[in-house]
């Protein structure tokens, strides 16, 4: 990346300045631009672009040094990503220093220049061990240099032992350390600086912004995208259309948005008895089903819809007529085991039956109730989606039952399930154990257990809601913005229970500027320094492919656990992902439940050319999978071919149109 380092400037200047897109990030030199306190917080709480406060100061006069830490102080607590510290700062202060940046979660860069000349490699070194002893989250060695050997020899210390790449700026100034400052980006520098205006340069020998940016990018678009809307989120609109199926009167289902799984939600409605009136409002009329209402119904057909075909078993199995249902489902569908199903049905006095023997049920099947209310516990590491069929059947028995789930995973969407309901009129009650202030903290990976406590003879009610937009199509927008430009998505519910809002802790842990609005609806995202990230993905597996196309693009070593969970997705996702990662070019291996991914920053792919790989590549049939092939070929050396993008409408028809 590009810091744009300003200097004599006012705050309305800064402001401007930071809109331009050819400004990636900046460092403001409070030092030399005439800011108040309060100029200094609008200046850092104003932008989603990373910033560095830098106060330098001369000598060890105490008020100057007071001054300064205030100054660097009120910017890193209104947000700065960095602040700059010289390693000779008078000890009190570098201790003050690090413990505002420690309370903040700001990054304390710790810097040495050298205005006279390049010493031998010995004391670079020397400086280099001062700042990390005296607490460097990256060190910054700057020193002028005379001729090429000076250059070469600063640049040497990305081939000391133990330096991480990302975590080291180490450049010359002068016209003999010019190029060293772009040579830094492909030793893995997370940065370099460039002057807003060639005249307004703060050391000899840099960069115009302009000319920096040519240089890097040449002529490669960027992703600026703002003002976008994503479609309802379908796992939201399946449950809350069969809510509406099963409810007592007429409901509206405010901002739908249809796609492949959504409608076939709809179609099953109408064959369970639902009157269905479609538009960006969907009104349905219900059956106002109880523990008395057995339908006619021997068929049931839930197109490609993992989920829908899950939610629909315990359902048939409640309302069947004579107990007996037939499922079925499109032709990708058929080849997804049902796992765990028959064991956990069965727990009901459920039996099903697949056409095909084998060690797990494949649709088409039979399902033959009733469904006993009761208690099972049962296992939750196939996931939540008959979990979910099961919470919403089991309402409707006669008596209470009592869900033991042990190793939950896609806790979310039990909450989801749960959530929708509510706004029916049904309730359920849970419990969960585990680390239980990790879980208050909003961390699903610390329960170990979940019970629902599910009240029989309940009825739903009619009712009036809006769906929520779908944070999996978000991320995919997201991502792009954090490595490629900047994203702005409107009508985002950042208080969701979407397992999916884990993709802006993500962002956040990779490195990415990430900022909301103040109701909460409109996420922004811009780039920012990527460095490698650990994420556990188990409760949103669906985040996998564009997580591991993010990380190709972050600084180091990424690690990604959940790989079981993407085994029965549309495709093997895990072995598509690391298919597609390696012939990308990008170092990618399982091992167990892990993933793990070696990533490099954009800039350091460009100058070494080693952009991802273009050419012809497999989406698997999978929509997740096409949407993260775009995401990298936005980062890849030719055009990307996939060879069916028409899978996207299972959830985004429109995706590829907006995506351009």
């Amino acid at each position: 990346m590009i810091c744009t380092s300003l200097q004599h400037k006012t705050r309305e200047e800064i402001l401007e300045i930071l809109q331009d897109p050819f400004v990636e990030m900046a460092e403001i030199r409070l030092d030399l631009c005439p800011l108040s306190l309060e100029d200094i917080e609008i200046v850092f709480s104003e932008t989603d672009k990373p910033l560095i406060a830098t106060c330098r100061v001369e000598g060890d006069a105490e008020e100057a040094w007071q001054e300064a830490m205030q100054k660097m102080e009120t910017a890193v607590a209104a947000g700065a990503r960095y602040a700059d510290l010289e390693v000779g700062a008078p000890s009190r202060f570098s201790r003050r220093c690090r413990e505002f940046c420690h309370e903040y979660g700001a990054e304390l860069i710790r810097s040495w220049h050298n205005f006279s000349g390049t010493p031998d490699f010995s004391t670079l070194e020397m400086y280099y061990e001062r700042c990390v002893r005296y607490g460097a989250a990256v060190v910054k060695i700057v020193c002028l240099c005379k001729n090429a050997a000076d250059a070469a020899r600063i640049l040497s210390l990305y081939d000391k032992p133990g330096v991480q790449r990302g975590k080291l700026l180490a450049f010359g100034m002068g016209e003999a350390g010019r190029n060293s400052r772009l040579d830094c980006l492909r030793r893995g520098a997370p940065f370099t600086y460039a002057a807003y205006a060639e005249n307004e340069a703060t050391a000899p020998g840099q960069w115009g912004v302009n000319e920096m940016h040519k240089a890097i990018y040449g002529d490669r678009p960027s992703f600026f995208r703002n003002s976008l809307q994503m479609p309802a989120s379908k796992s939201f609109a399946q449950r809350a259309i069969l809510a509406a199926t099963l409810a007592d009167g007429t409901s509206h289902l405010r901002g739908y948005s249809p796609c492949e799984d959504s409608e076939a939600a709809i179609e099953l409605a109408k064959a369970l008895g639902a009157k269905v009136r479609r538009g960006s409002t969907l009104t349905i009329k219900g059956i106002a089903a109880d523990g008395r209402t057995k339908l006619s119904v021997d068929k049931l057909y839930t197109g490609n819809s993992g989920l829908l075909a899950r939610l629909a078993i315990p359902v048939a199995a409640q309302l069947a007529k004579d107990g007996t249902v037939r499922i079925d489902g499109g032709e990708q569908l058929r080849a997804r085991p049902m796992d765990g199903a028959a064991g956990i049905m069965a727990s009901f006095g459920t039996m099903i039956k697949s056409d095909e023997t084998g060690a797990q049920p494949r649709l088409p099947l039979t399902v033959k109730g009733p469904l006993i209310s009761g208690t099972a516990q049962i296992s939750g590491k196939g996931g939540s989606q008959l979990i979910s069929g099961l919470m919403m059947a089991l309402p409707l028995g006669d008596k209470n039952s009592r869900l033991v789930i042990d190793e939950p995973r896609s806790i979310p969407y039990m909450f989801i399930t749960a959530d929708v309901l509510k706004a029916f009129g049904v309730t359920i009650g849970s419990e969960m154990e585990g680390d239980s202030e990790m879980i208050e903290e909003g961390d699903w990976s610390a329960c170990n257990t979940i019970r629902f406590h599910i009240k029989g003879g309940q009825r739903y009610k009619a009712t009036d809601m809006d769906l929520e937009a779908d944070w999996s199509a978000a991320a995919n927008f997201l991502a792009a913005g954090a490595v490629f430009g900047s994203a702005e998505i409107q009508g985002l519910d950042s208080a969701s229970l979407q397992a999916d809002l884990a993709i802006c802790d993500i962002l956040v842990d990779a490195g990415a500027s990430l900022s909301s609005s103040e109701n909460g609806d409109d996420i922004c995202v811009s780039k920012g320094p990527l460095e490698g990230f650990s994420a556990d993905l188990n409760n949103c597996p669906d985040l996998f492919p564009i997580v591991s196309v993010l990380a190709a693009f972050c600084e180091g070593e990424t690690r990604l656990r959940g790989v079981r969970r993407l085994r029965g997705k549309e495709c093997d996702r895990a072995s598509a992902i690391e298919e597609t990662l390696s012939r990308m070019g990008v170092p990618v291996s399982v091992e167990g439940d892990e993933m793990t991914i070696r990533g490099e920053n954009l800039c350091s792919r460009i100058l070494n050319g080693r952009l991802l790989k273009g050419g012809a590549y497999s989406s698997f049939h999978d929509h997740r999978m096409v949407m993260a092939l775009m995401v990298a070929a936005l980062g890849a050396d030719a055009p990307v071919e996939i060879d069916d993008t028409d899978c996207v409408a299972k959830s985004f028809p429109e995706f590829l149109e907006e995506f351009r």
